[in-house]
């Protein structure tokens, strides 16, 4: 009977893209990411909290250490994960890097590429007006209220604005390689998030309801 893995989380910084050779000889492309030092800042069980969670705290650049577990430093990110059986956790200790096996499948979220101010073409997609001269109608989102009904802009209406830098999730990526003494994980495939961003590296949601 295989050993029953905790559902974790961590916080990382994308290092960047690579490409790396796999046992066949198959070149894949990868994302390396720096983890930070995580611990678990808080254990929540139904009778204290009224529902069973756990928090993870994370250091980036600081190098505070934890010596007891209930005088628990300021965290630079805390990050809670609803979680039912939370007694594999112990508050104060910490979660190393090797908690993710070599041929692991996670999900990661990230933030995609803020684009700035863009207009509905870009932003949307839209095919935009005549190119032609005259038609004086070229790039905009055409007509965007009403007059006498019901005389105002409907909610949800697609409009120019600012595109982009949005939470997204890309789930079952493998992990192809990992370092311990660099705490370097090795992630095949991309992902949204600009080099030097934080991105949340979890356990996959479908590899634990075993879906895969």
């Amino acid at each position: 009977m295989k050993e029953k893995k905790r559902n974790i989380l961590m916080i990382g910084k994308k290092a960047g893209m690579t490409q790396l050779y796999n046992a066949v000889g198959v070149l894949v492309p990868v994302t390396v990411v720096e983890m930070c030092r995580t611990f678990v800042a808080n254990v929540k069980t139904v009778d204290s909290s009224g529902y069973s969670a756990v928090q993870f705290g994370f250091f980036g650049k600081k190098t505070k250490e934890i010596d007891d577990k209930k005088e628990l430093p300021s965290f630079d990110i805390l990050k809670e994960l609803r979680i039912d059986d939370v007694n594999l956790y112990e508050a104060g200790t910490s979660v190393p890097v090797d908690e993710f096996a070599k041929g692991e499948l996670v999900d990661v979220i990230g933030k995609t590429k803020g684009k700035g101010f863009q207009g509905v073409m870009k932003r949307h997609g839209f095919s935009g007006g005549p190119a032609s001269h005259g038609s004086m109608f070229h790039r905009r989102g055409g007509s965007y209220g009403q007059r006498q009904w019901p005389g105002h802009v409907f909610k949800g209406r697609k409009m120019p604005g600012h595109a982009g830098h949005e939470r997204r999730t890309v789930q079952n990526l493998e992990i192809v390689d990992t370092n311990v003494e660099k705490r370097l994980l090795i992630i095949k495939g991309s992902f949204p998030g600009t080099k030097g961003e934080y991105i949340v590296v979890r356990r996959a949601k479908k590899s634990l309801e075993g879906k895969r």
